[in-house]
């Protein structure tokens, strides 16, 4: 795979990077996008219908053994070589952050640490009354559990529908994005604000702007450098001839 030399330059010479990752990295390691059909069970809801405050409220059963069905898909799969190489790339990378849109960990699993999860994380648990992580509770059967601290019910530690970003998670990008010299774009649609505003802050900081994606999207004519497949197939290989180029192992 040939890149642009001064793609390969400018990632080199580069002291602050900043990435963000959509639903696109976790599909290629199975993981269906949130919009996609459901199956089995749940092929008769639609997941933008389950994922609010109020489907919670009518239903709290529902939505939690829902939640459970998406984790249990999770679990079983594991971080593809684009999250690997992101790890790398942070490991090389003088100043680095991760801002993800994704809720399922994987960035994590791989080894990621500078990570911004901006809509939380499915294998986490909170209380919906007061908003307090819980790591345990009591299994007594009750569907959902309640929580140890308070009583009430637990719910996964996501952003809903309706449901303000968490402020310290959009700050943290916001800046990440303004102070990077090269902001990467990688399988996300470009349509879900506020992560789809991130790559034009920094663009209008001046960073030089590189979208990684199978399909074009809004942001597409923006871009610097448009790698247009698979994040496992490039990010891997752009990573290794920007540190083979320095004369680094990898």
């Amino acid at each position: 795979m040939q890149f642009d030399p001064k793609l390969i330059q400018q990632l080199k010479s580069a002291t602050r990077i900043a990435v963000l990752t959509g639903a696109g990295i976790s599909k290629e390691s199975g993981i269906p996008t949130f919009r996609e059909a459901q199956t089995g069970l749940w092929e008769n809801y639609e997941a933008a219908e389950l994922a609010t405050p109020q489907a919670f409220q009518r239903n709290p059963k529902l939505v939690w053994e829902w939640y459970q069905w998406r984790r249990s898909l999770i679990t079983q799969a594991v971080p593809n070589p684009a999250h690997l190489a992101l790890v790398l790339l942070e490991q090389k990378a003088p100043a680095f952050h991760l801002i993800t849109q994704n809720v399922d960990g994987l960035h994590r699993r791989a080894g990621s640490t500078n990570l911004i999860e901006l809509h939380g994380n499915i294998l986490r648990t909170k209380c919906f009354e007061n908003n307090h992580a819980v790591e345990a509770w009591q299994e007594d059967g009750q569907i959902p559990p309640r929580c140890p601290f308070c009583g009430g019910l637990l719910r996964p530690d996501v952003v809903w529908f309706g449901e303000n970003l968490p402020s310290t998670a959009i700050e943290r990008a916001a800046s990440a994005a303004q102070h990077s010299e090269i902001f990467l774009s990688i399988g996300t649609s470009g349509l879900v604000n506020p992560a789809a505003s991130l790559p034009y802050l920094a663009l209008e900081a001046g960073a030089l702007l590189v979208e990684i994606n199978p399909d074009h999207t809004p942001l597409s004519q923006y871009a610097d450098h448009l790698l247009n497949g698979p994040a496992g197939e490039i990010l891997p290989e752009l990573v290794a001839q920007v540190w083979a180029s320095k004369g680094e192992n990898l």
